[in-house]
């Protein structure tokens, strides 16, 4: 690290010097003059990643003192050091910009005329905002391309979760079935012998042990292919408003009620409609701003997703639809929409007395709303 910046400390200083011997008016003045001059110019970029700001307004005190000497171009320095200000301190652009455009009306004021050069209005362009400008262009290019990658990062995991998710239930509808239906036909038929063939008793004891061992490790490999989350998940939802927070769309998540535990499956569903919502704000709402509010009861739990952009017309999409369907597990309702003035919002309602499937067995006869596994 430190030979870096020492490599660009001393690149620097040869290409001012370089440019005051090509620059300058004869007489030029003393090559250890123009490289002691270019050192000092040079030092303040190595506060550009801790102390941006601070090493500005040192080169441009710097480049200021420089205009003694005839072709000096130590201000090259300085344009450099307010972009690196303006990519360091998004949120003071508007400072770095003033004082960029200050330091610029300066200098164009203090620079003799027969070294002008350029017009004042062509200095306050060039020196004074396109460096912030840029600086401030390529910060937002960044974190477009960091969110889109946490975005990624986010769709992946989904992915992922519910391909496991799908397993899990594919495994249990056919491997447990027919695991359960063994057994108990095994039971049924040592009861129906009674001990009256005590080879077949054997064999079919032997039968229904094996099948007993063998749906209780499909029911160890289920539990870990469902990805049940242990606690209530609200931990996870401020994490996951951190992790997609950006300074162009700030993340608040607000929580109220009750603190104990939910029941995993009712957190976990949470948290998939809150990954969900944010997702789709993130990537299509062109808001400024996103809400999350958490609020748990004694029965449900009731969560809302609301941004400032734009509403998102059309018909309801695969996310909203996926949302839906967790939520209606639990016999909940979910409303996605615009909002009133502006914006679009999420609200989910999600029971805790009740389970996924429940809504699905009602009306069945008890035999069929039973799981045997």
């Amino acid at each position: 690290m430190y030979a870096r910046e020492g490599l660009l400390v001393l690149a620097a200083t040869a290409a001012l010097t370089a440019f005051a011997m090509l620059d300058g008016e004869p007489p030029r003045p003393g090559l250890p003059l123009l490289a002691g001059a270019g050192l000092a110019a040079a030092l303040p970029l190595t506060l550009r990643a801790r102390f941006p700001l601070t090493g500005a307004l040192l080169s441009a005190a710097i480049a200021l003192l420089g205009l003694v000497i005839p072709g000096w171009q130590g201000r090259l320095v300085t344009m450099v050091m307010f972009g690196a200000a303006a990519f360091r301190l998004p949120r003071r652009a508007w400072l770095v910009m003033s004082l960029s455009i200050g330091w610029t009306a300066g200098y164009g004021l203090l620079i003799p005329r027969s070294h002008a050069g350029l017009s004042v209005v062509t200095d306050l362009v060039i020196m004074g905002v396109a460096p912030v400008a840029v600086g401030h262009a390529l910060r937002l290019h960044g974190e477009r391309a960091a969110q889109a990658a946490r975005l990624d990062h986010a769709e992946a995991r989904r992915a992922i979760a519910e391909e496991r998710a799908a397993l899990a239930r594919d495994v249990h509808d056919s491997v447990g079935h027919h695991l359960t239906a063994i057994r108990m036909q095994a039971t049924a038929t040592r009861r129906a012998l009674r001990g009256r063939a005590p080879v077949a008793d054997r064999a079919l004891g032997t039968i229904a042990e094996l099948s007993a061992t063998a749906l209780d490790e499909v029911r160890a490999l289920l539990d870990s292919l469902r990805e049940t989350p242990t606690g209530p998940d609200l931990e996870e939802i401020e994490n996951l408003a951190k992790r997609l927070s950006t300074p162009r769309l700030p993340i608040s998540v607000h929580r109220a009620g009750r603190s104990t535990p939910l029941p995993p499956a009712v957190g976990h569903t949470v948290y998939r409609v809150v990954q969900e919502a944010l997702t789709n704000a993130a990537r299509h709402s062109g808001a400024s701003h996103v809400e999350v509010h958490v609020l748990c009861d004694r029965t449900a739990v009731t969560v809302s997703i609301a941004d400032n952009g734009h509403g998102r017309a059309g018909a309801e999409g695969r996310g909203i639809r996926g949302m839906r369907e967790r939520v209606d597990q639990h016999g909940g309702t979910l409303m996605a929409g615009p909002r009133e003035d502006h914006g679009w919002r999420v609200e989910a309602v999600v029971p805790i007395g009740q389970g996924p499937g429940i809504t699905a067995s009602r009306g069945q006869p008890s035999s069929m709303a039973q799981d045997p596994t």
